[in-house]
């Protein structure tokens, strides 16, 4: 018995990439997407004796079986019941050409490929090598098939993208650099399920269900966290982050990814939220699942999702932290899309995941996938989470003036709704694209009264058993009833306005006046307690930057004005890193309502300007130059320039920057060698001690060499 002899196997590497989309992945693997064919060449050494028979087995995980559809078995030209199939081609002597098909709901990772050849009652089988498989966005029977090419380009493979910060009044642009391209983080992303709790309670259940985009992508959603198992990137919302690195000075996915791997999965410090989201963006598009990152403004973190966060402060207008809820000035999360088999095609597309650690769901701190048809038709009671994205967008705030712990009042403050401006990055542009309407009905409609009775009706029952009366009269002052509630807030007989006079840089003082009005014709005292505070992004104040007090009287109708500043040295120690203040003003008028008003400052970065001096060209150099300046009236030493790019820097550029005078400019220069075409991103990043870090980036086509 002659067994057949191979030279080598060619993987056509190059014509299979091309059909299947993957040319990008920095990889000489073979890597597939399932529900596609792929062709094969055996170059031989040993002629075929007629009448073998061949067979291929493909198989994936540590213990590959047929009843868990880790392994397939099939004969030339016949479909087996797996789905998998071979037919043999036209060749040249000497050589035999496979084309090998694979399902379009194959278990997705890293496959080996056997023949085996039956000769009379002889068996052989021979390794001709390894292939990745991933999820096939361009096949129509795949669950995560997306008809747009458009679409798939951005959502796919647009390696690079924009994540949405800031204010509602004030959005900023952050460049982000997914790299699901880039050497090694396929092999990561792989590695990632792989660390799943899940893989170690049951390795060949958890590798069987790797066919479900929903299955894979809530448990990403638990991996890219380090809560529960060595996830990825560690969280974290308080103090200082000298021992790790601060969350605002990442710019993308590959270094963090990187690092988790070469540190032997040890979780990354630090991330919050926008760096989960970034990072879990990487790894789903890596693996094929369409995904896009969103921005919430004004998220609510209702931690007993009764659809109201309540905030209290004391009678100088401290926030008190007397309840667990809480509202970020902007939260980040993910949407990936497919479709729904366990809840039905009704809520198929885009579904909400989320990888920041904020809720325990089942048990550990994963969210989603929840669909945003669910949120949108207040189907709360829907796998997975959907009750909590959609307190996220729909919670009604309310703040309470904390006298004793027998006495509280709730006050009228501006009902800065929640759930505003719900922005993603434009298919094929940086531009904002508001998503807000995928996720609820227009603010007032009958419409949107209707999903939120339903949400409240589906959640109705407390954990404690008590059932909860809502009522919600007006959308301006709904009211949660309670158990020694107070009467709902009456409108204060005053009105007031923090407006600030300039965009404050940092470095500069702040200015800023209270314009308050009497509504009434009686002349009224008001008490004004002024307090400013360092807050992170999700509010919750770091440090007292100013507190003052003064009384008012303003006669009838009329208007007042007060005007006043918060220096650069009152606020320089305290804004080490989020650029962020708080301005509250609590107005006491006797007798009547008191009156709260807020608002939220971010001190503009210090302009970076880059300018790429010359073509940019495939495998040529090119040098970039980069000016800042130095914005405070004092040196600034020990600064770090940082850039970054998929298909521009193989690794992220350090230079060191080292002294800047007062207002000086400086201008650092260096090389890049592009080594991908078309649209790129390069990113740079000025992280000095006294302010943190200053972003620029600029967009670069890169021409084939």
């Amino acid at each position: 018995f002659l067994a057949l002899k191979i030279a080598n196997v060619n993987w056509q590497s190059k014509l299979n990439k091309a059909a299947h989309h993957t040319s990008d992945y920095s990889s000489t693997e073979a890597i597939l997407r399932r529900g596609q064919a792929f062709n094969i060449t055996l170059n031989l050494q040993t002629t075929v004796q007629s009448g073998d028979n061949f067979a291929f087995i493909a198989s994936t995980g540590p213990s590959p079986a047929e009843s868990q559809q880790t392994k397939a078995i099939f004969k030339l030209s016949e479909e087996c019941a797996s789905g998998w199939s071979a037919t043999q081609e036209p060749s040249e002597p000497g050589c035999m050409n496979f084309t090998i098909f694979s399902p379009a709901n194959a278990v997705i990772g890293r496959y080996k490929l056997e023949l085996q050849i039956v000769s009379g009652n002889k068996v052989s089988s021979t390794l001709l090598g390894q292939f990745v498989l991933l999820f096939n966005p361009w096949c129509p029977n795949d669950d995560v098939y997306m008809a747009n090419e458009k679409e798939r380009q951005e959502y796919v493979l647009n390696d690079s993208g924009i994540i949405f910060q800031g204010l509602e009044k004030y959005i900023q642009q952050e460049a982000w650099n997914y790299g699901q391209f880039e050497e090694d983080i396929l092999d990561i992303s792989l590695a990632i399920l792989d660390r799943s709790l899940n893989h170690h309670q049951d390795p060949a259940v958890d590798v069987s269900n790797r066919n479900n985009p929903i299955y894979v992508s809530r448990v990403i959603s638990a991996m890219v966290n380090s809560n529960d198992e060595k996830g990825v990137v560690q969280g974290k919302w308080n103090g200082k982050y000298c021992s790790g690195t601060s969350p605002l000075q990442w710019s993308g996915s590959v270094t963090i990814l990187r690092k988790w791997y070469r540190g032997r999965y040890k979780p990354v410090r630090y991330g919050q939220c926008w760096v989960f989201a970034g990072v879990m963006c990487t790894v789903l598009r890596s693996l094929g699942i369409p995904t896009r990152v969103i921005t919430n403004f004004n998220s609510a973190h209702d931690r007993n999702i009764n659809l109201s966060i309540d905030k209290y402060i004391d009678i100088s207008g401290k926030t008190l932290h007397l309840t667990e809820d809480s509202v970020w000035n902007f939260h980040v999360w993910n949407e990936s899309w497919f479709i729904r088999r366990d809840l039905g095609s009704f809520y198929d597309g885009w579904q909400v995941l989320d990888a920041t650690p904020q809720e325990r769901s089942k048990g550990i701190y994963q969210c989603g996938p929840a669909s945003t048809r669910a949120i949108k038709e207040g189907d709360v009671n829907l796998d997975y989470d959907s009750s909590f994205v959609f307190a996220a967008v729909n919670a009604d705030y309310i703040t309470w003036i904390h006298y004793s712990s027998k006495r509280k009042e709730r006050i009228y403050s501006d009902t800065r709704k929640i759930g505003k401006f719900i922005s993603t990055k434009a298919v094929g542009t940086n531009s904002r694209v508001d998503v807000t309407a995928n996720y609820k009905y227009p603010e007032g409609s009958l419409k949107e009264r209707q999903v939120y009775k339903k949400a409240l009706k589906l959640l109705g029952v407390r954990s404690t058993g008590k059932r909860t009366k809502i009522t919600r009269p007006r959308r301006q002052s709904s009211v949660a009833w309670r158990q020694n509630m107070t009467q709902p807030a009456q409108k204060p007989s005053i009105s007031g306005k923090l407006i600030l006079d300039a965009s404050p840089v940092i470095g500069q003082d702040i200015l800023l006046t209270l314009a308050l009005r009497n509504l009434i014709s009686d002349s009224k005292t008001i008490k004004v307690k002024l307090r400013a505070s360092a807050i992170l992004y999700t509010r919750k104040p770091k440090a007292e930057i100013l507190q003052l007090s003064r009384s008012i009287k303003l006669g009838s109708e009329e208007v007042k004005e007060i005007s006043f500043k918060i220096s650069y040295s009152q606020y320089k120690n305290s804004l080490m890193d989020d650029r962020k203040i708080l301005v509250t003003a609590l107005c006491e008028i006797k007798p009547g309502a008191s009156l709260l008003v807020e608002k939220d400052i971010v001190l503009q970065d210090p302009l970076l300007t880059i300018k790429v001096l010359g073509p940019t060209v495939v495998h040529k150099a090119v040098n970039v130059q980069v000016t800042f300046t130095n914005p405070l009236s004092e040196v600034v030493t020990d600064c770090v320039l940082r850039a970054e790019g998929s298909g521009l820097l193989k690794e992220q550029l350090r230079i060191n920057v080292a002294r800047m005078s007062p207002m000086e400019s400086s201008t650092v220069q260096f090389e890049i060698i592009p080594y991908k075409s078309g649209t790129r991103q390069l990113q740079v990043d000025l992280v000095c001690i006294p302010f943190s870090n200053i972003k620029g980036f600029v967009m670069l086509d890169v021409a084939p060499a």
